[in-house]
């Protein structure tokens, strides 16, 4: 195996970063291979003007080129991204906080039920009577936190 890292020349740097470049298209990963092809094209760009680099160090600059590329893509990222409109979208117990239903089964011992579209959840709160109208005030899972209105 070491003999296979010593005799390592460009156009290895250089096919590795093909390859890279291709697996993140055929896989969809996001730039996330691709950010490791640059830093194996770095690699081989230097073993083209230092062809006597040792593995050891090639392999070293190519973690660090693979961590700074991350890092500086998540920078761009961060400046980039913009605010969702619908920032609970995935949340969906979240979307119904501050809303108001109707209780359809009473809650008793602090449990009941409420009829939200086309399903029940579970609602936790004081005991009430079926038919009172709550208001969501908080979620925890998939049970609603519900007060009387």
């Amino acid at each position: 195996m070491k003999d296979l890292l010593t005799h390592l020349v460009f156009w290895h740097w250089l096919g590795l970063a093909l390859i890279l470049g291709i697996v993140d298209v055929i896989l969809g990963a996001n730039f996330l291979f691709v950010w490791c092809g640059f830093a194996a094209a770095f690699v081989g760009i230097l073993m083209l003007l230092i062809p006597k680099l040792s593995w050891e160090l090639q392999f070293l600059i190519f973690g660090i080129g693979v961590l700074a590329s991350f890092i500086g893509w998540r920078q761009v990222l961060k400046r980039t991204r913009k605010p969702s409109d619908q920032p609970q979208l995935n949340r969906r117990s979240r979307q119904y906080i501050g809303r108001i239903f109707t209780l359809d089964t009473p809650i008793v011992n602090g449990r009941g039920k409420v009829r939200v579209d086309d399903s029940q959840w579970v609602v936790e709160g004081n005991d009430m009577e079926i038919g009172t109208k709550v208001k969501v005030v908080d979620v925890e899972g998939v049970i609603l936190k519900v007060e009387k209105i």
